[in-house]
């Protein structure tokens, strides 16, 4: 509380950043004059946690917010480096008025979500980039892993992330590299004493297992997210139910016979007809994945683009897209983005790579819930490789692509407005 006060003592002192005049709220501008974009994310989620309502200006500079202006808001920015604007009654009716006369839109922002990631006790030698954007932002959140899925606990969170996690039970076919390395060897057996634990006679048994009470978590109204593995490995494991698609090197045995012919895609969430590759020692799970393309194009050529929505008819992909750059750096992960032509009918395309069929990000409806998924590792490192270090997101404040991450996490906090017709 001390530096609290010598900071805004000093702020004060200055007089540059809070005009002597009384304001009616507080913006949070998330276009270039906003010094910490990530750590805004948190700021707003911080004050809806106090019981706080906020707004969200979709469209408006960047996607900006409106907090109350509160002396705890105040200090709270200041302490965190968040840009804030002072703005009257007047000022705030003029922009309603701009929102109401263009492509923009105002959603309420009502209750932080309680928020989840799925992540290994021992995670390997290399970062999540969402675990990374919610520690930087001061976003709290709950570890949990298998036991903690199976024993139903996914009812108490709003919002779920997934680890780069290998639901087909392959261990992110890392045979080939590192079957020796003792960080894969401790994967594989505290996989198969999860397994054993829960009376399954194989990972990829346990894994399918996780994958459909998740598939559940969604149906009955949760929001989940996912990067790279996780995405495309989750609905590979959905669409195996009863069709063992694990070689021996993995789990001791083979392949069910015809086992690509014997998939279900009735049973995915985002992706259908695709082919799988079952060789163990090639790293990839199928041609979902279009990393060989984006390593074809090079990093300077490798570039996304967000989709333009409509705000007002479309707010909820309009809120997943909001940052203050519609072109974006491409990165690469085990599985860096999907292929457009095996998408499910339906799913929503957020941003993709221009000139070719593979899409970066995108979104759907299950249930009563909705997924996105979203292809790459870490969206400021474009070849992330086992053992490299943490990426130091204080370098990287104003992150385009780490703020679409943080996009899904207020997401659920958002007044849900349905698509107008």
């Amino acid at each position: 509380m001390r530096l609290r006060a010598l900071v805004l003592a000093a702020t004060l002192a200055v007089g540059s950043l809070w005009p002597a005049a009384a304001a009616a709220r507080f913006l949070v501008p998330m276009d270039t004059a906003q010094a910490d974009h990530l750590r805004a994310y948190g700021l707003t989620y911080w004050a809806l946690s106090r019981g706080l309502h906020g707004e969200w200006l979709l469209n408006y500079r960047g996607g900006s917010f409106l907090l109350p202006e509160t002396e705890s808001v105040r200090e709270e920015a200041l302490v965190r480096g968040v840009t804030l604007e002072q703005v009257s009654e007047a000022e705030i009716a003029r922009i309603q008025a701009e929102i109401a006369d263009n492509n923009m839109e105002t959603i309420k922002l009502e209750t932080a979500p309680r928020v989840a990631v799925y992540v290994p006790p021992n995670a390997p030698p290399w970062d999540d980039a969402v675990q990374l954007a919610l520690e930087y932002a001061q976003i709290p959140y709950t570890k949990l892993w298998d036991a903690e899925v199976l024993d139903g606990r996914l009812a108490d969170y709003d919002w779920l992330h997934l680890h780069h996690e290998d639901f087909t039970g392959q261990y992110g076919k890392f045979y080939a590299a590192f079957a020796s390395a003792d960080w894969y060897r401790l994967q594989v057996a505290e996989n198969e004493a999860v397994a054993q634990r829960y009376g399954f006679a194989k990972v990829s048994e346990l894994k399918k297992a996780v994958a459909q009470s998740i598939r559940q978590y969604v149906a009955q109204g949760g929001f989940l997210f996912a990067m790279c593995s996780a995405t495309d490995t989750f609905d590979i494991a959905l669409a195996a139910a009863g069709v063992d698609i694990v070689s021996k090197e993995y789990d001791g045995d083979g392949v069910t016979p015809g086992a690509q012919e014997r998939l279900d895609f009735s049973r995915t969430l985002a992706f259908q007809n695709f082919q799988l590759e079952m060789n163990p020692l090639v790293y990839e799970y199928s041609n979902i994945d279009t990393t060989n393309k984006a390593i074809l194009r090079g990093q300077r050529g490798d570039t996304f683009t967000l989709f333009d929505f409509s705000a007002k008819q479309d707010p909820v992909p309009t809120m997943l897209v909001q940052d203050h750059t519609a072109t974006i750096k491409g990165f690469l992960g085990q599985t860096t983005g999907f292929d457009k032509t095996l998408l499910r009918p339906g799913v929503t395309i957020l941003a993709e790579t221009p000139g070719f069929d593979d899409v970066k990000y995108i979104h759907g409806h299950f249930g009563k819930g909705t997924f996105t998924f979203y292809g790459g590792h870490d969206p400021e490192d474009y070849q992330h490789a086992v053992g490299d270090p943490p990426t130091d997101l204080s370098l990287h404040k104003n992150s385009p692509g780490y703020r679409l991450i943080l996009n899904n996490v207020l997401f659920p906090a958002a007044e849900k407005k349905e698509k107008k017709t």
